[in-house]
């Protein structure tokens, strides 16, 4: 008998031997590659050149062999052979591709079922990490600020405070030189939040430039540098409050003549 190799194609002739010996499972000599021989299985080659060996079409239910060229007799003792009018009929068993298929396809579920857990659970990792990543849209959103608060307040956790610097406006500002430092200048102004919500104090950009408004100097405050007491630094600038801030830098030197704060 011959039968064919799926993968390279390789026609190999074949015993009864070696396709009862994993039933009807073998392996190619040329690629190494492990196939079913049953498929392509032919008692005679075709006329060359060969192609492909005819696959032999599937069936629902095993066929029924209608030609016996020999039955067994019963033993005196009843234990050595078996009738076979007594052993159930192929057609009555129930339908379905022999057992060492089935037992190759519960492994491969199995496998994949691993695969798929770990896919799932990479994708949730990636989706926690993006998550994570973009928090400031999360945090600042007003449809889900909300809904993370009620989940805060149930949980241990505490969200920072919401920051929009669209709504953070300067009511007034003003520079001196220092009353007691030579060669020093004092920056005020007034920060005011016209937001409906607390704020955080933002990082504060101060730019003195010259009358070309070329940049001559900048510095940036962190709230930290700009807010002594920690309890206001926590809580933050409440909606429509008004907050004094004061700043100390070097004077630049007489071409600064304009200053401009920015938010961050």
């Amino acid at each position: 008998m011959y039968t064919q190799c799926p993968e390279c194609l390789t026609v190999f002739k074949l015993g009864s031997a070696e396709l009862a010996a994993a039933h009807g499972s073998v392996r190619c000599s040329h690629c190494n590659a492990i196939f079913n021989a049953l498929p392509t299985l032919s008692e005679q080659l075709p006329a060359e050149p060969i192609g492909t060996l005819e696959r032999h079409p599937e069936q629902s239910a095993p066929p029924q062999l209608g030609l016996p060229v020999f039955r067994p007799k019963r033993s005196a003792q009843g234990s050595l052979f078996v009738d076979p009018d007594e052993r159930p009929r192929a057609h009555d068993r129930a339908a379905g591709p022999p057992q060492f298929t089935r037992a190759r396809r519960r492994a491969h579920t199995r496998g994949n079922g691993r695969w798929i857990a770990g896919s799932l659970f990479l994708l949730l990792l990636l989706g926690g990490e993006i998550a994570w990543a973009e928090r400031a849209l999360w945090i600042n959103d007003s449809a889900l600020r909300p809904w993370l608060e009620r989940a805060c307040s149930t949980l241990p956790c505490q969200l920072p405070l919401r920051r929009d610097d669209s709504l953070l406006q300067l009511a007034s500002r003003d520079i001196r030189p220092h009353p007691s430092v030579p060669g020093a200048l004092i920056i005020s102004a007034t920060l005011q939040n016209a937001a409906d919500f607390a704020q955080a104090f933002p990082t504060v950009e101060i730019t003195l430039s010259d009358l070309d408004e070329q940049r001559i100097a900048m510095r940036r405050f962190r709230p930290a540098e700009y807010v002594s007491d920690p309890r206001v630094l926590a809580l933050g600038l409440a909606a429509q409050a008004t907050a004094p801030l004061v700043f100390e830098v070097a004077d630049p030197g007489k071409n600064a003549v304009a200053f401009e704060f920015n938010f961050e």
